[in-house]
Formats: structure tokens, sequence, C-alpha cells
């Protein structure tokens, strides 16, 4: 048994369902099913949402640990998918760790929906909160524009790198000051309804699904840091959208 490979290729896998938005547990169970499939049950594993520990001893007591730096998360439940059914599969076959790394190479590599669908995704998911809530046909017309806007602003900020509180201050701040800028020149708008729409797709609700599910398992660590990143998230949607009603009742009256 190669246990340096071993360790690596169950961090690796670690690392590839937190990164894309898997909850803590179902990360460590599919290590510790890692480990099982090859025969070293006794295998540690600890994960957090930014940092994962894995290690196993040598029959000769040597201690062998693999560490992995998480930096950045998002939100791919289709490679979080993909990589729970190779894990399944490996339980199944146990395939040689090089045919193991190509696939989670592969999975890693899988494209997202293009830049546009996108778009047109946060578009239709503002339209449709807003008109939830109790908005109009205008109010949803305006909600549209209010939720294209918000992707571009994201994907900028994020291709400099800015830190993910203030992108989500900005990514609050810009629908909500053009729902307030069209209701300076159209009264009969809601832009109450419209702002509330536009920013739900900014709402953690699967940041916040997850911290109930990892304390429920047991990962009380790994529960608070989701919940603090949760309440971090509406922090910053609140400034920003606080900044644009400040701003633009001050500058415009409206």
């Amino acid at each position: 048994m190669n246990y340096d490979r071993l360790v690596n290729t169950a961090a690796d896998m670690g690392n590839l369902l937190i990164e894309n938005g898997a909850e803590i547990s179902r990360a460590e169970e599919s290590m510790r099913r890692f480990f099982s499939a090859y025969g070293e049950a006794a295998g540690e594993v600890f994960a957090i949402p930014t940092f994962i520990s894995v290690s196993v001893s040598t029959p000769d007591g040597r201690p062998i640990t693999a560490i992995r730096r998480i930096p950045v998360r998002r939100v791919n439940m289709d490679r979080v998918e993909r990589a729970n059914d190779l894990c399944r599969r490996i339980c199944r076959t146990k395939p040689d760790f090089d045919a193991i790394e190509r696939e989670m190479h592969r999975i890693s590599s899988l494209p997202t929906f293009p830049f546009w669908a996108q778009t047109v995704a946060f578009a239709l998911v503002a339209a449709a909160f807003t008109l939830f809530y109790g908005g109009n046909a205008s109010d949803a017309c305006v909600a549209f524009l209010c939720g294209a806007a918000i992707k571009p602003v994201w994907r900028l900020l994020d291709h400099f790198r800015v830190n993910q509180f203030f992108i989500y201050i900005a990514a609050s701040f810009v629908p909500a000051a053009i729902a307030l800028l069209f209701a300076h020149f159209d009264v009969a708008l809601s832009y109450d309804k419209i702002t509330i729409g536009a920013l739900m797709n900014l709402v953690p609700g699967i940041a916040i699904t997850d911290f109930m599910r990892d304390i429920i398992a047991g990962d009380m660590i790994a529960g608070v840091l989701r919940f603090v990143e949760s309440i971090l998230v509406a922090a910053g949607i609140a400034i920003g959208a606080g900044i644009a009603l400040t701003a633009t009742r001050t500058l415009l009256g409206v």
C-alpha cells in the first residue's frame, strides 16, 4: 500500500466535496469510506469549511498526514453529486489511485453554465420573487433588470479577488440603487418588493441549511463556522442595501 497516495487522494476527495458546497459530515464520511475501502478503517479525518486534515498510520506506526486549505468555496451540486458517485464506485471496485485522480480532475474541470445563462437565471429569480412577495408586472420587469445587474458586479469583483464580504455589499448595493432610481421616476413602483426580490439571489440558503445539518450531525465547530459565515453574508447584504437606500434618498429624495 502506498500510504502517501492513499492519504493525499482522500484529502483531495474531501477538498473536492467541500469546495463545491458539500456539508462537512458528507465530506468526512466519504473520506472514511475511502479509507475503509482500502483496508484502513482507522484513518483519522478532521474537516471544517476551510481546512481538512487526514491521517493514517503505517504498519510500523509511522503517521502520514495530509492537510488541505480551502480558501474559496462555491456551490456546484452537480460536482458534489458526481464526487459522491465516484466515492461509491471506489468502495465497490477499488480502482488504482491514478484512475481516481484522473476522475477527480475531470469532475473539478467540468464546465459551469455560461455567464449569460447565469445572468438570465439571476434576473428570472429576482422577477419571480418580486411577484411572490406581491409585486405587479411592472415591479417584476424592474426586478428582472436588477437581478441581471448582480452577476456582472459579482464577476467583476471576483476577478480582482475582492473579499467576499465586500462583494456581497456591492452586489446588494447595485440592485437596490437601481430599484430606488426607477422608483424615483415612477412612484407606482414598489421598490421594497423589487429590492427584496433581487436580493433573494444573494441569501445564503445552502449555508444556512448546511450549518443546521452539521450541528445535528455533531460537527459543532463546522456548524458554528457556517453559522457565522451566514451572519456575515446577511450583514453584507443589509449594509449594501442600506447604503443604497440612504444615498439614493439623500441624492434623489426617493
